[in-house]
């Protein structure tokens, strides 16, 4: 793999231009066709088999006229009772909109300030149009109320199913990723290379995703999972494989030769981390959720994307730079034929020194003995002072760790998840204004009433009268309206508002009583509420289904790469560690109430049902790029010196640099759409900043390093059997290396996994 990724690296090194041009032409392309042929992200709630869904299709099928999508016009006077000829205006305006098939008579509140309109579309809410939709509401209602001095908002399906992206929380994002890129390189050159991969790579898969919107329907949280995602991965790949490159140019490597290494062994580092990532958001296709499994696959291919740019795009760049990657000093010290101090150990890092040259180039060996070499007093980096000292009392830390982790996560215990409504959204928003206003008129319930289809060729008509009654006298009920038989006498429909609001866990209970006491055979509930009662459910029984391909296809991964069963397991425990410490937060923070108002909501809100399993394989393949960088790094040394703990801490010393400043980059990232006013994207971007914080802090300066120290050579055990049947990948460019160089036979005492690799 490394030899064919190094004559890449090297042939786009060779002809820079023919490779910008080719990624520039694509991005063109993608975006012509996107902006030509490119649907608009929908969600589809759609879910057969759920017991709101059969309510829903009987529905489709009795009164086509209620079950298309939906939206409610609130009309609301602060000063007097509304005029009536505003809300015939308003009525008359609302009946000319393309697609509506019913405007209902208008609901006045007790004191008459307050009219609540429903329309229904002739389709469902994916087809009407999107966010094109709520604008012609708009304007269809602005006329008559704004002559009026007359509030108007929206809510229901039409207003809370658009996903609107500002562009704020890209463009933080991408400023802290330059000014960060500024001071881990010190070169603006530099700097600018990995911003510059990443967003032409994000260009090309956000255009992809549009243009897959065109065909299917796609979450409208897609895209901006996408961003997220891309831009904090694109950047984080193509730093990887620049400090790579510029450890070659440093070392005295000619700059094709430097980018055909880095591409080679941080660039097969880059492959496999890619494909974590990729196959862990392949696990969402398990869930039966048609607007939910699209976020991963759609989310996969702006990776694929960013991924394939870094590979080719980066090598390119760094060709066409040249030596202006360094900074000054570096490229005087290189034009005098010395190296800056500073810089020497970085170097040494990479390449070692003297006769050690050769075997440095393809494994690398530590910044000591570069300085050992050259005759000077090595100091080593706080990252490998750090590593040695927690290596010299492994146990108290481990558990330590351990310990902070557990109660991080800890609130896990009490996290309660329900879809994200308009009542846990920003105040900025016209859906939550409206869902306000409802619940203080008419009555929290009113913003998730209850729809009962009952089939009448099973339930007869004599029964629906009883059948209301004694719905109306269950708990939390408020009001059930009078049945209403479809004109072909197949179905009756029977509308419940709770006493509650859709998010408060009485609904849901509520819901759950009335199918298994209250209803009989050939009646059954739909609606918001019970659409998301039915999906909550559906995702808490998925998870394990999910977390279980999840984590076994990312064993098999890791196994493949680092050939050791100890490592890929310990992987994939800490990866879930720190996961569990993110969920944790958000319920402190969401649900508990203690960040609510830092972060611009104006009460507790549950866990959204879309996190978990969203969350779980977002963030378990971006834990593993950390585990992929570090532990190549690790095992790179230990295939060179066979030294178990000397290897953790030149492997941490090398990837510090690097993986911070792409730690505090995919923090910046994720941080930046905490500012978002969508709720569950907000839930999103602190919980994978969080994630990555323990990440880069806990899990690689602590627990790695600990528990290698623990384990010493039983880290890189492999059964005999399972060395025989494992393929041989070259992780670290020992096949691109092979020519120029001549490895040392192994010890004596290394083992037949380490002689078969080293050799």
């Amino acid at each position: 793999m490394s030899g064919f990724l190094h004559r890449v690296g090297g042939a786009c090194a060779a002809h820079p231009w023919r490779v910008i041009g080719a990624w520039v032409a694509a991005l063109v392309l993608t975006f012509g066709l996107a902006s030509a042929f490119g649907g608009t992200p929908q969600d589809n709630y759609d879910t057969p088999g759920l017991p709101s869904q059969v309510a829903t299709d009987l529905l489709r099928g009795g009164f086509p006229e209620v079950a298309g999508a939906d939206a409610r016009i609130v009309l609301h006077d602060r000063d007097s009772r509304l005029d009536d000829a505003v809300i015939a205006a308003v009525s008359k305006n609302l009946a000319g909109v393309e697609h509506v098939d019913l405007v209902t008579p208008p609901r006045l509140s007790d004191d008459g300030d307050t009219a609540l309109i429903t329309i229904y579309y002739d389709r469902p809410v994916t087809q009407v149009g999107g966010e094109k939709a709520l604008d012609t509401l708009i304007g269809a209602v602005a006329g008559p109320t704004r002559a009026a001095g007359v509030t108007a908002e929206i809510g229901g399906q039409v207003s809370e199913n658009i996903q609107k992206v500002n562009g704020a929380a890209e463009a933080i994002g991408i400023a802290a990723a330059l000014v960060i890129l500024l001071f881990a390189f010190g070169s603006l050159v530099a700097a600018g290379v990995p911003l510059a991969v990443a967003l032409i790579g994000l260009g090309i898969g956000s255009s992809g995703v549009t243009l897959i919107a065109a065909a299917t329907d796609v979450s409208t949280i897609a895209p901006t999972l996408g961003t997220m995602v891309g831009l904090g991965v694109g950047i984080d790949y193509a730093l990887l494989l620049v400090t790579r490159h510029i450890e070659g140019l440093r070392a005295g490597l000619p700059v094709r030769e430097a980018a055909a290494r880095a591409t080679a062994t941080s660039g097969t580092s880059v492959l496999f981390a890619g494909a974590t990532v990729v196959l862990a958001l392949m696990g969402l296709r398990l869930v039966r959720l048609q607007t939910y499994s699209t976020t991963g696959f759609t989310t996969a291919l702006v990776v694929v994307a960013v991924v394939a740019t870094s590979l080719t795009l980066v090598p390119a760049l760094c060709g066409l730079a040249g030596h202006r990657l360094l900074g000054r000093k570096a490229r005087r010290a290189l034009a005098a034929g010395t190296r800056a101090p500073s810089e020497a150990a970085d170097a040494g890092a990479a390449v070692g020194t003297g006769a050690a040259v050769g075997i440095g180039a393809a494994v690398g060996i530590g910044a000591a003995g570069a300085a050992a070499a050259a005759g000077r007093p090595a100091r080593q980096p706080l990252t490998a002072r750090w590593a040695a000292r927690v290596g010299r009392r492994p146990l108290p830390w481990a558990l330590g760790a351990l310990g902070l982790l557990l109660a991080l996560a800890a609130p896990v215990f009490d996290m309660r998840t329900w879809p994200q409504d308009a009542g846990s959204q920003s105040t900025s928003l016209t859906q939550r204004r409206a869902y306000d206003l409802i619940a203080a008129e008419y009555g929290p319930g009113t913003n998730g009433p209850l729809l009962i289809a009952t089939d009448l060729r099973a339930v007869p008509r004599t029964e629906l009268d009883p059948l209301t009654e004694k719905i109306r006298r269950a708990p939390d009920v408020a009001d059930v309206a009078e049945p209403i038989v479809s004109a072909d006498g197949s179905t009756a429909l029977l509308v419940v508002e709770p006493t509650v609001g859709p998010s408060d866990p009485r609904a849901s209970a509520l819901v759950r009583h009335l199918r298994a006491d209250v209803l009989p055979d050939g009646a059954e509930i739909t609606g918001w509420t019970a659409s998301f009662t039915d999906i909550s459910g559906l995702l808490s029984d998925q998870l394990w289904e999910v977390v279980s391909f999840v984590v076994g296809v990312s064993l098999l991964l890791l196994l493949l790469v680092f050939r050791s069963p100890v490592v890929a397991l310990k992987a994939a425990v800490m990866n879930m560690l720190s996961i569990a410490a993110a969920y944790g937060v958000i319920v402190a923070l969401f649900q508990w109430g203690w960040g609510v108002e830092a972060l611009g909501l104006p009460h507790a809100v549950p866990m959204s049902s879309w996190l978990p399993l969203l969350m779980f394989a977002v963030l378990f393949g971006l834990s593993m790029d950390y585990e992929v960088f570090l532990l190549s790094r690790i095992r790179e040394d230990w295939l060179a010196t066979g030294d178990a703990r000397g290897s953790v801490v030149r492997g941490l010393a090398r990837t510090g640099r690097v993986i911070t400043s792409a730690g505090l980059i995919m923090i910046a990232v994720f941080a930046g759409f905490a500012l978002d006013p969508d709720v569950t994207v907000k839930m999103i971007g602190v919980g994978m900043a969080v994630a990555v914080l323990v990440d880069m802090t806990v899990i690689r300066l602590v627990l790695v390093p600990a528990t290698m120290a623990l384990l010493g050579r039983a880290n890189w055990w492999l059964p005999g059997w399972l060395d025989r049947v494992l393929p041989h990948i070259d992780l670290h460019g020992e096949e691109a290396a092979a020519p120029a160089v001549a490895l040392p036979a192994p010890r004596a005492e290394a083992s037949d996994e380490e002689a078969a690799t080293v050799s």
